[in-house]
């Protein structure tokens, strides 16, 4: 059975990812702001910044869960 929306569901949809878009970009532009005061202030370095994502990287890449 195919379910199926009105207009209005959709719109609600809609304006909900926008939401979400704009808190994305929100958190994003935070997180910059304090590694760029962390790395202007010497307090970490743009190494550390980066060895660190690409660990982090890695560990988010790899499930714990098993996959089938």
């Amino acid at each position: 059975m195919i379910m199926q929306r009105n207009a209005m569901e959709e719109v609600a949809m809609v304006a909900k990812l926008a939401d979400l878009k704009e808190e994305h970009y929100r958190v994003t532009l935070a997180l910059s702001t304090m590694i760029e005061l962390l790395v202007d202030k010497g307090i970490l370095t743009r190494e550390e910044v980066e060895r660190k994502a690409a660990e982090l990287d890695v560990f988010m890449s790899h499930s714990p869960y098993p996959t089938v």
